[in-house]
């Protein structure tokens, strides 16, 4: 799976990592319905990171379409509630 970081690039993503970065996800989501920006910010950096991790970055050159498109490292959380689907950021 092709994942954008709005602002980095795109990571082309193992399917087998998603459970791992989902756990992330769920984790992101209660803090923004909580309100906990701290957690929110840790949250989404843990998640940024373990998707450059466990990826491959993709030349910056090539532009292949992306399955998930995940917020910047410096969005606010208001940004990242407006990217939200029913599932979090990362679908089930």
């Amino acid at each position: 799976m092709i994942v954008r970081i709005m602002g980095e690039g795109q990571v082309k993503l193992d399917d087998s990592h998603f459970p791992e970065l989902n756990k992330l996800d769920d984790e992101l989501l209660a803090e923004m319905e909580s309100g906990d920006e701290a957690g929110f910010r840790s949250t989404l950096t843990a998640l940024l990171n373990a998707v450059r991790t466990m990826g491959a970055s993709l030349p910056d050159d090539s532009l292949e379409p992306s399955e998930l498109i995940l917020p910047a490292p410096d969005a606010s959380l208001e940004e990242v509630r407006e990217m939200l689907t029913d599932d979090g950021l990362i679908p089930n």
